[in-house]
């Protein structure tokens, strides 16, 4: 077992970079008993699942991101074994909660002490997101269980909200640091991408994340390929010497950095070229999303591998963007309900079981898209029936462990357990709890074991 030090940390993200380690002992949240991890004279970083940068700017302490709940304790006994200098402001480079939540024990803190408690800075659309996930919290609770396979994953509904807000861009001065605040749509309409010129050191947030970039996400709100090609470009021209992630290690040296944006922008802008080249020739989402593939070579960086998102949802999102819903099959327009559909072509086949069967058949074949339609068309002509459950969890399954994203396999594991459920009588979440612990991983261990049956297949 590697011992845990800051340079073997250093020395561990050289690893990651060559492609030679892993990104599970970071996500996992292994080197957070190091604390804050310094890199340079005034700069520390706090790993785990969402990374959070502490910067002694000479006036007090100023923090970007700030984790997710169950960290925010343990944070916060990293940042004062740091240093003992007052919190004076946290910038949120978005509002997705596994970055927001780790600003109540420094409340607390100044609040005990008689002072005012932390700034919080954030683009103006935090605030709109705040109140979305409050309304639509049963929602966001039900796809995270899915995604995730965490049957008793509740959707927070309180949030420490900005105090400070801004449009475009603003400069921060704290000490003798400045830092300056961009805005980007990319992962998100709210990002934030923070530059610390003195130090070279570029705070990406979530437009950096050691993965293909998450602009297609099935389940979520609209992405924007195309304005994060533009914010990577922007970023990359920063000449940055040091690339402080959302997620994933550290990168150090201006060329690796440059490299590293420079590539991420590239795969966007490829696959935003090829669905506009075919949108304008007439095609419809059916060959455009069958035909635009990303470039091979890029997929097979270390950072770009489609371990959470993958190209192809990234393709449906920037038809939803430039399109609309419509997908110019004119059936799909006003279509007839799905369990009608699947009953017709039951009745063709010979029955819900017969349907069933030629799943089956299709799943031996290789066929798996067809399989899983198939599957599901038994399904819901006769969700009851055990054989067909038995099926349709046989094909589910088999499509999890074949997927590479965090998206797909979420999906498609849930939909195993549900039939898994109907065909032993019992209730979804009883199931999905009994899963062995290596299907319900955390995010962490899906997107390591991801890259890593990437990594086995390309070799």
């Amino acid at each position: 077992m590697t011992e845990h030090t800051p340079a073997t940390y250093l020395a561990y993200t050289d690893r990651v970079w060559a492609g030679q380690a892993s990104l599970s002992e970071h996500l996992s949240g292994r080197w957070s008993e190091l604390g804050l991890i310094p890199l340079g004279e005034r700069t520390g970083l706090f790993t785990g699942f969402a990374n959070i940068a502490v910067f002694d700017s000479g006036d007090g302490l100023v923090m970007v991101d700030s984790g997710e709940w169950r960290g925010a304790e343990a944070l916060h006994r990293a940042v004062r074994a740091w240093s003992t200098d007052r919190l004076t402001t946290v910038v949120f480079t978005h509002g997705h909660v596994d970055h927001v939540f780790g600003v109540q024990p420094f409340d607390a803190e100044a609040e005990a002490n008689g002072i005012a408690r932390p700034e919080v800075v954030a683009h103006e659309a935090v605030l709109d997101r705040f109140d979305r996930y409050t309304r639509t919290a049963g929602y966001n609770g039900a796809i995270n269980r899915r995604q995730f396979q965490q049957p008793n994953l509740t959707w927070p509904t309180e949030y420490r909200e900005p105090d400070t807000t801004y449009r475009e861009s603003l400069t921060l001065r704290r000490g003798d640091l400045t830092f300056e605040l961009v805005h980007a749509r990319g992962e998100t309409d709210d990002a934030t991408y923070v530059w610390i010129p003195e130090l070279r050191t570029l705070c990406a947030g979530d437009l950096f994340i050691w993965s293909s970039p998450n602009a297609g996400n099935p389940q979520k709100v609209q992405r924007y390929a195309e304005d994060w090609a533009r914010a990577l470009r922007q970023m990359q021209a920063l000449g940055a010497e040091l690339l402080l992630p959302g997620h994933g290690v550290p990168i150090r040296g201006a060329d690796r950095v440059h490299e590293a944006l420079g590539n991420t922008a590239a795969f966007l802008e490829t696959l935003v070229a090829q669905t506009l080249e075919l949108m304008n020739a007439g095609a419809p989402l059916d060959e455009v999303l069958h035909t635009v593939e990303a470039p091979h070579e890029l997929l097979s960086l270390p950072y770009l591998k489609p371990a959470y998102d993958e190209p192809e949802f990234v393709v449906r999102n920037l038809w939803r963007l430039y399109g609309g819903w419509y997908d110019q099959n004119p059936a799909h327009l006003k279509p007839a309900p799905e369990a009608d559909l699947a009953a017709e072509v039951a009745m063709f086949a010979g029955g819900a079981q017969a349907l069933a069967g030629r799943a089956r058949a299709l799943l031996d074949a290789g066929q798996e898209r067809l399989a899983g339609h198939l599957a599901q068309w038994a399904s819901q002509v006769d969700p009851a029936d055990p054989a067909v459950a038995e099926v349709r969890a046989e094909v589910f399954e088999h499509r999890a462990k074949k997927a590479t994203s965090t998206m797909a396999k979420g999906v498609f594991t849930w939909a195993a357990s549900e039939s898994r459920a109907r065909a032993a009588g019992r209730e979804l979440l009883e199931v999905v709890t009994d899963r062995p612990s290596g299907e319900r991983e955390s995010l962490g261990a899906r997107i390591t074991a991801s890259r890593d049956s990437l990594r086995s297949s390309a070799e």
